[in-house]
């Protein structure tokens, strides 16, 4: 099979296009035949070597897939532990679920791990309420579309931030209330403005940085900051008297850890998508498509943040 190999830590650029054995399923797994593979900032980080998880050389990057079990033909959504950017990839079947009905294979593959993080983020770390102010940084990337649909189908009031006017068009089409440009520091009064006075009770922030520092200005007493990345580049700090001042609580939300902890998580929380989606409180947009020989150009578009939302590998 045709696969993409990471042989030494560098660019997308440098991945190489080649063919390797097809994986042969173990114990408790399936073989699947790859349909589309989903890509994330956190697979251009892992090409960098920059990722908290490095595999040993040689690896194929992907952590999400949707196409048919060989032998089956069963259509299906899984999340693997690398090998996704290729035709074929072996995945545990306590990680894998049917493709929601009236989903194409190409949208399955881009939802398990933001909607994943995004659901552990919200439900499980932040505790989000019916009637809270949900503000949502970075709300065009993958994580923070599935941030905003979630506050909303949960009852939040969502305030989303972006970095162009596209980026807030498209946020206010999924169901933003609020939308805001987070190119300079206006929007932290804005927030402050939007709820009376209050800030917002959840900050969703993917971002780090600056943003960071300047979400602990308009964030409610009682507040919950979740730190889920940085794809900023720094990593941003904050003094313990903030936190005690503000009667604010910073919450990390690493989704992967958690569903290594807890095996049965990731099964039981994509059947709580699937209903969410098949009753239609969550909508996917359609990602953005490559062929998977265009994978480089893909991930360098993402980079570039030139993507709404997700892209996907086809074939």
């Amino acid at each position: 099979m045709k696969a993409w190999r990471v042989h030494a830590f560098g660019e997308p650029e440098t991945m190489v296009f080649e063919d390797v054995p097809v994986p042969e399923a173990g114990p408790g797994q399936a073989l699947i035949k790859v349909a589309a593979a989903g890509l994330n900032f956190f697979d251009i980080l892992q090409v960098q070597g920059k990722y908290q998880v490095k595999p040993p050389f040689p690896f194929i990057p992907g952590a999400e897939v949707a196409g048919t079990v060989e032998g089956t033909g069963e259509p299906v959504l899984a999340m693997v532990s690398g090998g996704g950017f290729a035709e074929y990839v072996a995945a545990d079947t306590a990680r894998m679920a049917p493709v929601p009905k009236g989903m194409d294979l190409a949208t399955a593959a881009a939802v398990p791990v933001v909607y994943q993080t995004s659901y552990f983020a919200l439900k499980d770390r932040a505790a989000l309420r019916e009637g809270e102010w949900l503000l949502v940084h970075a709300a065009a990337s993958g994580v923070g579309v599935t941030a905003v649909q979630l506050g909303r189908a949960w009852g939040a009031r969502v305030i989303a931030t972006a970095g162009s006017q596209e980026k807030l068009d498209f946020v206010k089409s999924l169901g933003a209330e609020y939308i805001l440009s987070y190119n300079d520091g206006t929007w932290v009064e804005a927030v402050k403005q939007i709820t009376g006075g209050r800030g917002a009770d959840v900050i969703y922030d993917p971002v780090g940085g600056d943003i960071f520092d300047l979400s602990t200005k308009c964030i409610a007493s009682g507040g919950r900051l979740l730190v889920i990345g940085f794809a900023s580049g720094r990593i941003p700090t904050i003094a313990a008297n903030r936190i005690l001042l503000k009667n604010m609580s910073v919450v990390g939300a690493v989704w992967g850890g958690h569903v290594q902890a807890n095996p049965g998580y990731a099964g039981a929380t994509q059947r709580a998508l699937g209903e969410m989606f098949e009753s239609g409180q969550l909508h996917p947009p359609s990602p953005a498509r490559y062929p998977l020989a265009d994978a480089p150009v893909a991930l360098r578009d993402l980079v570039n943040r030139k993507v709404l939302w997700k892209a996907v590998l086809t074939r």
